[in-house]
Parts: structure tokens; sequence; C-alpha cells
């Protein structure tokens, strides 16, 4: 059997953003950018690891060249618009998506799908996922400071282990106590008695 590199069609990732705060039409977001600086430890020319995604807002008046070319993303930029303003109006998100889904059909925009699938649209858009009720779920309240103090002190440790595995791995290579303080950060002593 002959192995060799199979071709794969090139990923793209996109992540369509409809939030309100202020966005550009388009932004690149990089993982690296996310990526823990760990001092000499990081190999500045390139990472192992990347991922590159497009941001596109899709909110009304934003990307109109991409609007124009996709029906249903401009509709529902649309339907989207209509439930923030019948909200703004109403003080009743329930209310202002009913209003929204009537509007649509009315002017025929996504008028097949709302006619479908409105309740659907309405249950889902009512239990939309947020990090902050997602928190307060999984947290109790006054217990989070204590639980990120715990977090911290847990990425530490493992940021020392992870030193000292790399201080064994350059004894074994017969790498000099100094240039291994240089290379982990930690001192000749603790080195001294990872030798053992």
């Amino acid at each position: 059997m002959v192995y060799g590199l199979i071709p794969i069609p090139r990923p793209e990732f996109f992540v369509l953003y409809n939030g309100e705060a202020a966005f550009p039409d388009e932004k690149t977001l990089k993982l690296s950018d996310a990526f823990e600086k760990t001092g000499s430890l990081r190999l500045p020319e390139k990472d192992a690891l990347e991922l590159v995604v497009k941001v596109v807002n899709i909110n009304q008046g934003k990307n109109e060249a991409l609007a124009k070319k996709c029906k249903t993303l401009a509709g529902y930029s649309v339907f989207i618009a209509k439930v923030r303003e019948f909200e703004k109006e109403c003080g009743d998100r329930t209310e202002a998506m009913k209003r929204a889904i009537r509007y649509c059909r009315d002017n025929d925009i996504l008028k097949a799908f709302l006619e479908k699938n409105g309740t659907e649209v309405i249950n889902m858009l009512l239990t939309e996922w947020n990090m902050d009720d997602a928190l307060a779920v999984r947290f109790e309240e006054g217990r989070e400071e204590g639980r990120e103090e715990g977090r911290e002190e847990g990425r530490e440790e493992g940021r020392e282990e992870g030193r000292e595995e790399v201080a064994r791995n350059a004894l074994a290579k017969g790498l000099s106590p100094d240039i291994i303080c240089t290379i982990t950060g930690l001192d000749t002593e603790t080195i001294m008695t990872l030798q053992s």
C-alpha cells in the first residue's frame, strides 16, 4: 500500500454576528491571540495550532453586498431588526417576536419559513444562551471569586509541573542546569532535585 498526502477541501470558518454592540462589517479573529504568553517556552516563529475565523456582521444595514446575494440572510437581518424595534416599543420580547413574524409574513420576508416554524422561532429566541445566565446556574453568588482563585492556582500548578517536566527531559538529554534555568525559569536548586 502506498501512503501519501490525501488532498482535502480547504476549511474556512465563519461566525455570523448579529449582536447589538457596535461591530465592524467584518473582522478576523485568531485563536493564537488568546494563547497564554509563557515567556521563553513559547516559540516566537509560529504557533503549533492556529485557527482563523472571519466574523461577518449580518445586522440590517451591514454587509449590503452579502445581503443582496443571500435573500434568506437578508430576511433574517430584517426579522431581528424588527424584533428589536418592536421590543423597544412594547417592552415585551414575546410580543415583539409575534409582531416581527407578522410583519415579515405580511412583507414576504421569510414568509414560508415563518408560517411553518413561527412557534419554534419564538421558543428558540426566548431560550437564547448567554454567558451570564450559564455562570449563574453553575456558580452560586459569592462563591465565584473563590473558585476563580482556585482555577488560577490550578493553572499555576499546571504551569509549574510543565516547567519541571521540561527540565526533566532536558536533564535526560544532557543539557546543563544553567541552560535549563534559562529555558524553564526554574531555579538551580529545583533543577538539581529533579535529577534524582
